[in-house]
């Protein structure tokens, strides 16, 4: 008889969840590097770091990291999803990038199109973006997981196992840029359109847009959208009109200026409330770098850090975040309050807003934004425990006021625990796929109903939890021995 599958829906979810925590490696990095870039923006803001030494060293250093971040993507997903975290994913990861941003670089379409560079669609110069990154990285960790303990025959031995992977890996992005090359360009160019008739809709146009936006960064097709707005591709022009004080007063800047409540406001009070929902053990760690990434957003609007932290473990807040930005674009064009930016919707530009002509009522931004504080911290902490999501230090579900319990049983022979658990789980043909977090081991089963919760409390497990195929058991600190030998048992079936 064939064996029950844990659904479409749920393996969808736990896929999101490792890979919400396979991102937060990488985006660790980015809180600094946007601080260093606001720091040397607001010691030479005209300049943009070129007037000044330690400004300019201050900018390059940031900019270094942030125009990097898809190759920082595809080398944390495809670690963080690897089975055992070996380094061999990452590079498969790599080269999965390299390989298909070389495929479907500009030059190289030009190439295969028989074209001048200088007519080939705009998609392919924006190839090299956040989704590609996520992509290449899982494509990696899959190959790894598949591949990396392979064997050939004896002639073939060297290119056994993980050495394998990277070659394997490298040809399967041939594969997946073949659908790219196609599909890419008809959605980037299909945004332009849609921008542009969007643009006619006035201030609903700007909320509209604004919830576009940032929905669409996980897959890095906002730069389109933005291309519309931004800058001179149907005439609107928005930033270049407003620092030349170009346009309609009160009009231009419209799809700028929404973004400074939430960049500046709404994001750290999204952080705030993540920081406070956090559970105990984890709270100091999460509330650090929570309180970096609003400070990098508040003074330069580089948002990655907050809004990668949380859009994959939780997309439902993801959405209700893109739903409060366009609100406010809407709000500010609407009431006709203006600012813009040059680098992004921070505090340096919009400081530097308030010497600009067509600057109108920056004042009411900054209420708007208070406001937009207080409603996201209080429906971010609603909605995380209405729906107990796993957002950063939440990973343990654990009652407040209780603390870690070890697994008395066989008094830390662990090599004999995980054989109970084994058993206690189904044995080794019920297990797809094992795991583990701070203080619990992740199971993919193949039916969750040979799993005894009994069994697993009577060893000493805090709580069970079973969700379409996919188990938890909260054990303790230890979970990480058991892990090793648990990985031991299954790599010798």
């Amino acid at each position: 008889m064939e064996r029950p599958r844990s659904s479409f829906k749920g393996r969808i979810l736990m896929v999101m969840q490792r890979l919400g925590k396979a991102l937060m490696l990488p985006v660790s990095v980015l809180p600094a590097a946007a601080i260093f870039i606001g720091i040397g923006y607001w010691m030479d803001p005209t300049g943009f770091g070129e007037g000044y030494l330690l400004s300019r060293v201050l900018v390059q250093v940031g900019l270094i990291i942030m125009d990097h971040v898809p190759i920082l993507f595809a080398l944390g997903v495809s670690l963080g999803m690897a089975k055992d975290k070996d380094g061999t994913a990452a590079l498969s990861g790599l080269l999965n990038y390299l390989v298909l941003t070389r495929i479907l670089s500009p030059e190289s379409v030009a190439f295969y199109q028989r074209l001048p560079l200088s007519e080939v669609s705009g998609a392919f110069y924006a190839i090299a973006n956040q989704f590609t990154g996520i992509l290449s990285g899982l494509v990696g960790a899959h190959m790894y997981n598949r591949f990396s303990t392979i064997r050939f025959p004896e002639g073939l031995a060297y290119f056994s196992g993980k050495r394998f992977v990277p070659i394997i890996s490298s040809l399967s992005m041939v594969l997946v840029s073949f659908p790219l090359y196609f599909i890419w360009p008809l959605l980037y160019e299909g945004l332009i359109l849609f921008g542009i008739q969007i643009s006619n809709l006035g201030s609903l146009g700007a909320g509209i847009y604004g919830f576009l936006n940032r929905l669409l960064i996980p897959l890095g097709l906002h730069h389109p959208l933005n291309s519309v707005f931004w800058f001179d591709v149907i005439g609107i022009n928005d930033i270049g009109h407003f620092w030349r004080g170009i346009g309609d007063y009160g009009i231009t800047g419209r799809y700028q200026a929404g973004f400074f409540p939430i960049m500046m406001f709404g994001l750290p009070g999204a952080a705030l409330a993540m920081g406070r929902s956090a559970l105990k053990g984890q709270k100091r760690k999460t509330r650090s770098f929570m309180g970096t990434s609003s400070l990098a957003s508040f003074l330069t609007g580089i948002t990655e850090p907050l809004e990668f932290s949380f859009m994959f473990v939780a997309p439902g807040l993801y959405l209700l975040h893109a739903l409060f930005t366009g609100i406010s674009l809407f709000l500010a064009a609407e009431f006709q309050w203006i600012a813009g930016f040059s680098f992004s919707a921070g505090l340096t530009d919009f400081m530097l807003s308030t010497k600009v002509p067509m600057a109108k009522d920056m004042g009411m931004l900054v209420l708007l934004g208070i406001f937009f504080f207080f409603l996201y911290y209080f429906s971010f902490t609603f909605v995380i425990h209405r729906f107990q999501l796993k957002t950063p230090g939440r990973e343990r579900k654990v009652k407040e006021g209780t603390e870690a319990r070890n697994l008395p049983l066989y008094e830390k022979n662990y090599k004999k625990l995980a054989k109970t658990i084994l058993k206690a789980s189904g044995g080794i043909e019920n297990i797809r796929f094992v795991d583990a977090c701070i203080t619990r081991l992740r199971l993919d089963v193949v039916d969750e109903k040979k799993v005894s919760d009994k069994r697993l409390r009577s060893m000493g497990a805090m709580r069970v939890f079973k969700q379409e195929g996919h188990v938890q058991v909260v054990i303790g600190p230890e979970v990480q021995y058991i892990l090793e030998e648990l990985k031991s048992l299954l790599d010798k079936t």
